[in-house]
């Protein structure tokens, strides 16, 4: 059996419940959305039989709820999103949900979902500490990992203090935009090293399920060694990813 994530909003739930049999069966992940700004009272109906059809089908789900909207809340907008979350609290015992107050013109969308992916990692703080050995012995100012398909950030590791918050987002960004460009173009992408006076940037298909990104700014550091460093470490990572 394969299990499946399930993302599911007020819309959604009133047009497969008839389906709800073959939709929650063996979930993994369910993600479901309310609405802030069009939040009504049998939102929190529909959400309660979300549940008990997850209980019923995959009991050992994990259960994530975005507030979504949130820039269209006004002054107040944390004040109502924590009463949302009270309501849905108690209506979601006995499961433990983990909530997230999100907004397309931000960045909380964007590190919803990256949390979520590495909350559903195996052994995510082994590979935490592991990515910052590496950072440190090959003389990094910054390591990533990105999921493969989706580019959202897995775990990072800091050498050099970088004024830009949102930088993960935006690499995040870029990537799956050119991506997209490799795709269309019927090929596929591996890696890439952008090097300039300042810095060298080096990107690589790393394990089955990630990208690794280095960021160097002694540029005495070659390709050909880097790349080399990034070799010898996949398979430390690779047995980290298959870990249980």
């Amino acid at each position: 059996t394969q299990s499946t994530w399930v993302v599911v909003n007020r819309i959604f739930w009133t047009t497969i419940w008839g389906l709800s049999v073959n939709i929650f069966r063996n979930v993994a992940v369910l993600i479901y959305v309310f609405d802030l700004f069009t939040f009504e009272a049998n939102d929190l109906e529909y959400y309660n039989k979300c549940l008990c059809c997850l209980l019923q089908h995959s009991r050992n789900a994990h259960v994530f709820v975005l507030f979504h909207k949130m820039d269209l809340m006004g002054p107040d907008k944390q004040k109502i999103y924590e009463a949302r979350v009270r309501q849905v609290e108690a209506k979601s015992d006995p499961v433990d949900i983990k909530t997230y107050a999100t907004s397309i013109w931000d960045e909380t969308l964007y590190q919803a979902w990256s949390d979520i992916v590495c909350h559903l990692i195996p052994n995510v703080a082994t590979m935490k500490r592991a990515l910052a050995q590496f950072c440190q012995i090959v003389e990094a100012d910054e390591v990533l990992l990105f999921e493969k398909a989706t580019f959202l950030e897995i775990a990072s590791h800091t050498e050099r203090p970088n004024l830009d918050k949102h930088r993960f987002e935006k690499i995040s960004n870029y990537m799956k935009q050119f991506k997209i460009s490799v795709d269309r173009s019927n090929c596929s992408f591996d890696s890439m090293d952008i090097r300039n006076k300042e810095f060298a940037v080096y990107i690589e298909s790393f394990t089955h399920n990630t990208y690794v990104l280095v960021v160097v700014t002694d540029t005495i550091i070659t390709a050909p060694a880097m790349q080399m460093n990034i070799r010898k470490a996949r398979q430390t990572f690779q047995n980290l990813e298959r870990m249980d």
